[in-house]
């Protein structure tokens, strides 16, 4: 219950912003935009503690077995995941490319998951932040129209931006048993 609170609480949250304009611009008229970024922040941190506390809670009950090769899979598509996400606040010209490079590294980072996980809650997270991500993209575009390229800014730059994804793919599978409890590797 936690869990989908937290996830449902998060996309909502994340969803105002490119749903609601109007409001979101009433809200700021009348609070400021510093209160309103905090008031934004406070609910983004309280979704992530409902997300992972009622990860915690939920047992993982298998809803199907996934084949033993997704794990590999999941793997492979995490450096790009992790890449694209990184990306976005990089200048790098994966942007020219991908109009929502870190959604669309959410979205792979949540498909990857769901690969190799098949339990409920990894359903609920990674499902929920992959439908969230779609939807984001949508309404972000409908929102912003045509999209508009930003001007290249060369290969040395982009590859700079990869090479910090893969740095940091790396640490997350280092980390990874001790802020999800999951490890990736086993012990050997």
């Amino acid at each position: 219950m936690l869990l989908t609170l937290g996830v449902l609480l998060w996309a909502a949250t994340h969803l105002f912003v490119s749903v609601g304009a109007a409001q979101r611009a009433r809200i700021i008229g009348a609070i400021g935009v510093w209160p309103y970024k905090g008031l934004f922040a406070l609910v983004l941190v309280g979704a992530l503690a409902l997300i992972v506390t009622g990860w915690k809670a939920m047992p993982p009950t298998a809803l199907w077995n996934p084949p033993g090769g997704m794990r590999h899979l999941t793997m492979l598509l995490m450096p790009f995941a992790v890449i694209l996400f990184f990306s976005a606040r990089m200048p790098t010209d994966i942007k020219r490319l991908i109009r929502h490079p870190q959604l669309t590294g959410v979205k792979l980072w949540a498909f990857a998951h769901l690969l190799s996980n098949g339990e409920t809650r990894s359903v609920i997270l990674f499902g929920g932040m992959l439908a969230w991500a779609v939807l984001e993209v949508i309404f972000i575009n409908r929102r912003d129209g045509a999209r508009v390229r930003p001007e290249p800014v060369g290969l040395a730059r982009t590859v700079i931006s990869a090479v910090i994804g893969l740095i940091l793919t790396a640490v997350l599978v280092w980390g990874h048993p001790w802020f999800t409890g999951m490890p990736i590797i086993p012990a050997g």
